[in-house]
């Protein structure tokens, strides 16, 4: 490893004891990089460079409005956009697929399900029966997966069942059902592809449609379905930073989004010879440390795994320093958000890689497809290469954990059904607190984390920004990642609100930014709003709440915003997408989809002008209703 960045500058952090870690290595980080990769091309950052051909790539400017084959700007956006669009929502729909199939398997396998109250309400829900819980637990695996598997011209038993019917008339008004998730994508890409779609308009109802697919069964079913078999979430305090490191045992450090594909590993991990086998090495024994999503869903439903998982260490941009601890024997990764900037890094501190699904294949990582049938052969070898990394590398490696980083009590274990409970199974207490102005409305900070303005900085100013106007604010994804490290998920955290936002959380003994988990619970966040529309009788965008993905980063954040928009809400983004150079693109974001969707795009990158933008529509939307 090329030491010269020892000393170099880092990009900003909102979380400074990690700035200050990261600055005092002697490896190269993304936090590094940033600095020296300021430069940006002006073409791809408005969307206007087409590489779809030989005659390209083409680039438009005020000389060259069209490209070679004639596509003008806004064709050349909106098809880059449709593409994006697909992709994110052709990940998420991955992950669908592959939890639905692990849930049947374990049904079939008459394994273990650890949450028969999800099961039973989901499967009342779409109408689903079973002789018994895992019959039952089969039917509703066997359901989604043929929604998920249908052409795009078949329409979709789960959808109706779903979705807030207020939503789902205007989406049949404006003719943007979806079909089968996984053949929308593939529309999507054949749509994108050269001289074919030139309407920019068609192109962007397409992107409603991935996104409503990508909401419904991407985001939504996920959850419900890791519910089943992993467990629902609890409310319960956790710690987080790289404080859960305990350099005593053999550390696994969890990179993606599919908690289903540990499951096995998990409970293996905590058998008694398996215990044995790490303490002859010397060790205390194992423990899973949760990084980027699935680290996020570990702790949301940390109260079933208290013997294996203590808390989530830090986001996708805190997983190179996580690393560099030097007290992570492995990685165990099966999805984004997995950089390969971990690679060199891992490399030289002798640290295991190893991969449960090849979409997430690093160079050097050895691949264990995670395969039912097969789970427990898989479980064991990766223990047994774990414990040989482990005894090859610990006395050759120096060990340094910042015991400071993070903080010791933040809540965790939020779900659409635990506030609910934590509330007294109603949420007229919620209603009732925004109505009595204390809450002026609600906020949904999610999505990933970028560096473009630095580590999780806008999104932290943000959040501080709106509860110390009375909004509360829920968070799911890297995002959360970044504002619990900073402690905006602890008691103390209701200094920083206004008066009204404070004493609600002293009397209810809650932190003002409620952590949702991982970015699939952009789910969950979606669901209790069509819950607080229905308990007031009126359609989703009448509610006083906003969504803001401040530091979006990947397509997936595309795909989560269209469903956004497609719900009819306000989404603020911290950046624009590449689409810029197209007018039409522009106009139909930002100003005619209030018309079709009631939901808009917003766009700044300060936090006090952005949290000004999304009070006034909160304040606005109050005043509709006659608050």
């Amino acid at each position: 490893m090329n030491e010269t960045y020892f000393g170099l500058p880092t990009c900003p952090c909102a979380d400074k004891v990690l700035e200050n870690f990261i600055a005092s290595l002697a490896i190269e980080t993304a936090h590094h990089r940033a600095q020296m990769k300021d430069s940006k091309c002006g073409y791809g950052l408005q969307g206007v460079c087409c590489r779809l051909c030989t005659n390209g790539p083409c680039r438009i400017t005020p000389n060259l409005p069209t490209g070679i084959c004639g596509a003008t700007a806004d064709v050349i956006v909106t098809r880059n956009f449709l593409r994006t669009v697909a992709a994110g929502a052709a990940c998420y729909i991955h992950v669908s697929e592959n939890v639905a199939m692990i849930l049947r398997d374990t049904a079939l396998a008459k394994g273990e399900l650890k949450g028969l109250a999800a099961l039973d309400k989901l499967s009342a829900l779409i109408g689903v029966t079973g002789e018994d819980a895992h019959e039952k637990a089969v039917n509703v695996a066997e359901a989604v997966l043929r929604d998920l598997r249908k052409s795009e011209y078949e329409k979709l038993d789960l959808l109706e069942k779903l979705s807030y019917p207020p939503r789902l008339e205007l989406w049949k008004k404006l003719g943007i059902i979806p079909g089968g998730a996984k053949a929308e994508v593939f529309k999507g890409v054949v749509k994108s592809s050269t001289n074919l779609n030139s309407d920019p308009v068609d192109m962007l109802l397409d992107c409603l449609k991935l996104g409503i697919s990508t909401g419904v069964y991407g985001l939504t079913l996920t959850n419900l379905l890791n519910d089943i078999l992993l467990g629902e979430p609890e409310l319960r305090m956790a710690p987080v930073g790289m404080r859960v490191i305990d350099p005593k045992c053999i550390n696994i450090m969890v990179t993606g989004h599919q908690h289903a594909m540990f499951s096995h590993l998990q409970e293996r991990l905590t058998d008694e010879d398996v215990v044995a086998k790490a303490q002859e090495v010397g060790a205390k024994g194992f423990k899973l440390i949760g990084c980027t999503c699935v680290g996020q869903d570990m702790q949301l439903r940390g109260a079933h795994y208290t013997a294996i998982f203590d808390g989530h260490a830090g986001n996708n941009y805190t997983s190179e320093a996580i690393l560099a601890t030097g007290a992570i024997d492995a990685v165990i990764s099966e999805f984004n958000c997995t950089l390969p900037g971990i690679e060199p890094i891992c490399d030289q501190l002798m640290i295991k890689q190893i991969c449960l699904d090849d979409v997430a294949k690093k160079a050097n990582a050895e691949v264990k497809n995670f395969v039912f049938a097969e789970r427990e052969r898989i479980s064991d070898e990766i223990i047994s290469d774990i414990l040989y990394a482990y005894v090859d590398r610990r006395d050759k490696v120096s060990v340094y954990v910042p015991a400071n980083h993070g903080n010791s009590q933040s809540l965790t274990g939020i779900s659409e059904v635990s506030l609910k409970k934590f509330l007294g199974g109603s949420w007229k207490p919620l209603i009732n607190l925004i109505v009595s102005g204390k809450i002026k409305g609600l906020a949904a900070v999610v999505g990933c984390s970028n560096l473009v303005t630095g580590h999780d900085v806008l999104s932290v100013e943000l959040t501080k920004e709106l509860i110390a106007r009375n909004i509360l604010v829920l968070s799911a994804g890297c995002t959360s990642g970044g504002l619990e490290n900073c402690g905006l998920m602890t008691l103390d955290a209701a200094e920083l609100c206004g008066s009204g936002l404070w004493s609600v959380c002293r009397q209810l003994g809650i932190p003002p930014v409620l952590n949702f988990g991982p970015c699939l619970s952009i789910g969950r966040l979606e669901m209790v709003a069509a819950e607080l529309a229905q308990e007031l009788g009126i359609d989703i965008p009448q509610l006083p709440l906003v969504v803001s993905a401040a530091q979006w980063l990947e397509e997936q954040a595309l795909a989560d915003g269209s469903f956004a928009l497609a719900l009819g809400l306000p989404l603020h983004l911290g950046f624009p997408p590449y689409l810029t150079g197209s007018k039409v693109a522009v106009k139909v974001l930002t100003e005619d989809m209030k018309k079709l969707t009631g939901g808009h795009i917003i766009i700044n990158h300060d936090a006090k002008v952005s949290a000004d933008m999304l009070e006034s529509i909160i304040h606005d939307r109050r005043l509709a209703l006659g608050l």
